[in-house]
């Protein structure tokens, strides 16, 4: 399998949608807001499915020819990684929008609402995960956001509690990832940014949140955790979050944590606290360094290495920050690029 050789390549979720499916907007865009009801679809009804296919083999394509090991159908059906999946369960209203500040008060979105109980009453990306697989000649990943960040990107109005709420939405989860499970992906991924900024909330609940999701899977999980998407006029500190996150992460029931090494300019030897996991190790950034530079073969090798000083190298994957999404289409297949030539130089030094 891919996953067992050093530096195998993958990516985290999105990648950039063509100019021809969706409206080009900022994600903070106000009342399209990446948390809220998003950018517009350019095609509706049938159509918008069509278009949408081949847009996922436009992204199959670009990892494949990129020679990315472990691929994404891009979240290409998806106006956002949150809102994709949290407005098909049972409980939350998106008709009616709301604001709160979300990511320990980084910024007032407009955002969903819980109304009632939470629940998972149909299959929400089984099919598009089926189409993935049938067209891809490489294992697949599917991403699912975690409990922590759907509570964060939505204002509750039911639970009054938002630990009661977290393990709601984990059940719902959950039986969401076991209908995913039973199509055979390689990996279930959840994605935590939202981690990065309550390391206490992690330890208090969300850990325990987190394990309850991948209860049962047969599938290798993954936890995704960054300082979130770069937008414009929003600031993005990097708080020292990830040395109590990532120790309490090690005891979990995750086989694999996605970090940002690259924007963030953390320190590899963070990697001692998780000696259990396989880490997709950040080595391209997202925009957050600047939303037309690409880092080289060579400075991607040295990022590996580095990181391979503190784990074995068949524990660490190559892999993006966060999602390309917020990148140009052509920026993101040099960075696609750039990562996978990386990894083999790196491959060749260890």
């Amino acid at each position: 399998m891919s996953q067992t050789k050093a530096f195998a390549t993958t990516v985290i979720g999105s990648l950039p949608k063509p100019a021809w499916l969706q409206e080009q907007v900022p994600l903070n865009e106000p009342g399209k807001q990446v948390h809220g009801q998003g950018a517009k679809w350019l095609f509706e009804g049938e159509l918008l499915g069509q278009v949408q296919d081949d847009a996922v083999r436009v992204a199959i394509h670009d990892q494949v020819y990129a020679g990315v090991d472990i691929i994404t159908d891009g979240e290409q059906r998806r106006k956002s990684y949150v809102t994709h999946v949290v407005m098909q369960l049972g409980g939350f209203d998106y008709e009616q929008l709301t604001k709160k500040l979300t990511r320990r008060g980084r910024r007032l979105a407009e955002v969903g609402r819980c109304v009632g109980p939470v629940h998972h009453h149909r299959s929400i990306l089984k099919d598009d995960l089926l189409f993935l697989k049938d067209h891809s000649p490489q294992p697949v990943k599917v991403t699912l956001p975690g409990p922590m960040t759907i509570v964060d990107s939505t204002s509750d109005e039911y639970y009054g509690d938002e630990r009661a709420m977290a393990f709601a939405v984990a059940d719902a989860l959950n039986a969401e990832a076991r209908d995913l499970d039973a199509a055979g992906p390689e990996v279930i991924q959840f994605d935590e940014p939202v981690f990065s900024r309550y390391p206490e909330k992690v330890v208090g609940w969300g850990i325990e949140a987190l394990n309850q999701c991948v209860q049962g899977l047969r599938a290798k999980t993954c936890v995704h955790v960054c300082y979130s998407y770069p937008m414009p006029g929003v600031p993005r500190p990097i708080v020292d979050s990830y040395p109590v996150i990532l120790e309490a992460l090690n005891c979990s029931h995750i086989d694999q944590l996605a970090l940002e090494f690259e924007a963030s300019g953390l320190d590899p030897k963070l990697l001692r606290l998780c000696p259990s996991k396989t880490i997709l190790f950040g080595c391209i950034d997202n925009g957050a360094l600047g939303l037309d530079c690409v880092e080289t073969p060579g400075h991607v090798k040295n990022k590996l290495l580095a990181a391979a000083e503190h784990l074995p190298a068949t524990q660490i994957q190559a892999a993006p920050d966060c999602g390309l999404v917020p990148l140009r289409p052509a920026i993101a297949r040099q960075k696609l690029a750039a990562m996978v030539q990386g990894a083999r130089l790196a491959r060749q030094q260890v």
